[in-house]
């Protein structure tokens, strides 16, 4: 019965916790992509010299 409980977000324990581990993957996928699109604009050209 206590696996059954929602919170106020209306998602049980095991939900949450599936949907943050998507939700870091996310962020995590979209640092990367930043952090690459950074490299090769400096490559292209350096802002600091």
């Amino acid at each position: 019965m206590a696996e059954d409980r929602k919170s106020l977000s209306g998602l049980t324990e095991q939900e949450a916790q599936e949907f943050g581990t998507l939700y870091t993957q996310g962020v995590a996928f979209v640092a990367v992509i930043a952090i690459v699109a950074h490299a090769l604009v400096w490559a292209w050209r350096p802002w600091l010299q």
